[in-house]
């Protein structure tokens, strides 16, 4: 089962976490689990919450068809490192965190 990351940056959302499932928008195929903080639409992904997937470089791709999902950049109000998500490039969908391993 997974735990959710509790940090400062949770609870300014107000401690409202879920585990989405993120896949490619093109071929459908799973990207990565991803701790979504708080409500609202996922316009990036914050690099210290993905939950089964290590990104790398600066760009964020599908693992399987190499589709282009979003660039990295730091989200300068929090001096964070995210990933912001090209419009209608993942498809996403709340899953249970006690199927995370």
């Amino acid at each position: 089962m997974y735990v959710f990351i509790q940090d400062n940056f949770k609870t300014a959302r107000g401690n409202f976490s879920r585990v989405l499932d993120v896949s490619c928008e093109k071929c459908s195929k799973h990207v990565a689990y991803y701790q979504k903080d708080g409500l609202g639409t996922l316009k990036r992904m914050y690099v210290d919450r993905f939950v089964d997937f290590t990104p790398s470089g600066e760009r964020l791709f599908c693992p399987s068809c190499n589709f282009e999902l979003g660039v990295l950049t730091t989200y300068m109000k929090e001096n964070r490192p995210a990933y912001r998500l090209f419009q209608s490039s993942v498809n996403k969908k709340i899953v249970s965190r006690h199927l995370i391993k």
